[in-house]
């Protein structure tokens, strides 16, 4: 994308962008540094230069090697005041910060900002190495939502297609995500219900008993208490974060608070270990039937 392209946009223009369809504004990513929590209400609430100058002062006094620092450049591209700053900051998050927990979180975005200045190559691009770098991120679906279009614009209904169906299929709860991906699904035919690799059962006349074991499943555990308030809490920030949970009550009134359904301990561990580095506590994997 040329310089030119990305100039002259305001903020207001740019916090559009970043609230394009999937969260609240600013809530992408659930930062846990108090400092930027509040440095983002303040740029929400209108004070967006009171909200730049405590970010600005982070960045020049953390040092690079602080786990604050990746949330800072986060920060800083949400509220930044013009297009090419966002770019600039999300792609040192990608570049400089790659194997942190914020990474995808700023793929996903450089998806949105590209989608919306109408750079379809750039848009897959971001897309693309969201799903080849990250195939865990709870953000693929979105990614690949405006992905899916982008490839549409590019003529390349083929992939389109393909990554507007992985959108349908990681679609979750989300009635409303679920529809919008509908909508472009019906171009690509009758759109393509989530397989699972749980086959019903089936047997033949052999004179023998034996049956197809049911199929085996895991869940990463995040919370189990008995307040309704800290469950509605948890839920919130796992969602804002792009998780999709739920929650279980045990007979002894514990309600417990999951993410996921795999087919298998790794992919669990997986999830685990990015809710760890995201949420905190002690997220652990769980059997379920």
């Amino acid at each position: 994308m040329s310089v030119g392209r990305m100039e002259g946009w305001n903020v207001g223009t740019i916090l559009a962008v970043l609230a394009l369809s999937i969260i609240p504004t600013f809530q992408l990513s659930a930062q846990t540094d108090a400092r930027l929590l509040e440095a983002l209400r303040l740029a929400q609430s209108g004070q967006v230069d009171s909200g730049r100058a405590i970010v600005r002062r982070l960045l020049a006094t953390l040092p690079p090697g602080d786990s604050s620092f990746p949330q800072a450049l986060l920060a800083a591209a949400k509220i930044a005041p013009d297009a090419r700053t966002v770019a600039s900051n999300l792609n040192r998050i990608v570049v400089e910060y790659g194997t942190g927990p914020w990474a995808d979180d700023a793929l996903l975005l450089l998806t949105q900002l590209y989608f919306a200045q109408h750079d379809p190559a750039q848009t897959v691009q971001f897309a693309e190495r969201l799903n080849s770098d990250y195939p865990d991120s709870p953000f693929r679906p979105r990614a690949n939502f405006y992905a899916a279009r982008a490839y549409f614009e590019l003529k390349n209904e083929t992939r389109g297609c393909e990554l507007i169906q992985q959108a349908l299929a990681g679609a979750g709860d989300d009635v409303e995500f679920k529809n919008q991906v509908s909508f472009y699904a019906s171009r690509c035919g009758a759109p393509a219900t989530p397989t699972t690799t749980a086959a019903t059962p089936t047997s033949t006349d052999t004179g023998s008993k034996a049956t197809t074991p049911l199929p085996h499943a895991y869940a990463v555990q995040v919370l189990a208490v008995k307040s309704a308030a800290q469950v509605d809490d948890m839920l919130t920030r796992l969602k804002v974060m792009g998780f999709v949970a739920r929650v279980v009550r045990d007979s002894s009134g514990f309600f417990k608070v999951r993410v996921g359904h795999y087919a298998t301990r790794d992919e669990a561990v997986r999830t685990q270990q990015r809710l760890k580095q995201k949420v905190g506590g002690q997220p652990f994997v769980v059997d379920e039937p």
